[in-house]
């Protein structure tokens, strides 16, 4: 029998964390700063989450937006922050980090895996950035990660498609490759017949209006349109939709 596909959301509120964890999502990826693509999450609030929800919670580790190459004191508090997220409850980490050129920083990550001890991590999208992914692939494996989220390059899952293929296969099962970067439905079927599809990570977020009643439209607090005035949450019926997805493979795609 398949086994069943792990299902990871990533998730910045409380709400969006228990709504996830109710309806069908089998771990949680936790972030801060849904407009920077996500960087560390606090610690209260990991806390606070662990105690409401049964699933896994992996946090991300990223001091800020912008690129993945950080400085010696960056580092430093990317460690400190697994270090304080760590006895706070997380159950793994998302991190990854660049040299200028694209290429893997194999000793900055070398010293985050070490920091984090026995716990399992994730590369994350940083791999989309890597001009040779291929190569990575190896050099990723060979540090200790457990898995990497990637697009294949492309902003969405369904433009990176044929790279990410190609790396699901030279994986040949070393480490889980985890679809990520606005995966929809259709994008399951090419991807479950490379044989090694395991895990796959989808938002299924919704904006909903703020309960606040004090709006006023000149003050702005957001630098997001989208966002402005707006919780960040998910939506339980898409989620739900997915996960149903999901169970039909193989029957219902291939």
């Amino acid at each position: 029998m398949q086994p069943r596909i792990l299902f990871e959301a990533p998730v910045y509120t409380m709400e969006a964390a228990v709504l996830a964890a109710a309806n069908g999502v089998d771990r949680l990826e936790l972030c801060a700063d849904y407009g920077e693509g996500g960087t560390s999450p606090s610690a209260g609030l990991l806390k606070t989450i662990k105690a409401n929800v049964s699933v896994p919670v992996f946090v991300m580790i990223r001091p800020r937006g912008g690129d993945f190459v950080y400085s010696d004191p960056e580092l430093q508090a990317m460690e400190e922050d697994i270090r304080i997220l760590g006895e706070q409850g997380a159950d793994g980490f998302v991190l990854g980090v660049l040299h200028p050129s694209g290429q893997v920083n194999e000793p900055a990550c070398a010293a985050l895996l070490a920091a984090a001890g026995e716990k399992p991590c994730t590369f994350h999208r940083a791999f989309d950035l890597i001009p040779d992914k291929l190569s990575a692939l190896e050099h990723i494996i060979s540090l200790g990660f457990q898995r990497i989220l990637s697009s294949g390059g492309g902003n969405r899952v369904s433009e990176g498609l044929p790279v990410l293929q190609q790396v699901m296969r030279q994986a040949m099962g070393r480490i889980v490759l985890m679809p990520g970067g606005g995966l929809t439905t259709e994008d399951l079927r090419p991807l479950y017949q490379t044989g090694h599809l395991r895990e796959v990570h989808r938002s299924c977020k919704r904006l909903r209006t703020s309960n606040g009643r004090q709006v006023n439209p000149p003050v702005r607090l957001s630098l997001l349109d989208e966002t402005e005035g707006k919780i960040l949450t998910v939506d339980p019926d898409l989620v739900r939709s997915f996960r149903k997805s999901l169970d039909g493979l193989p029957g219902d795609l291939c």
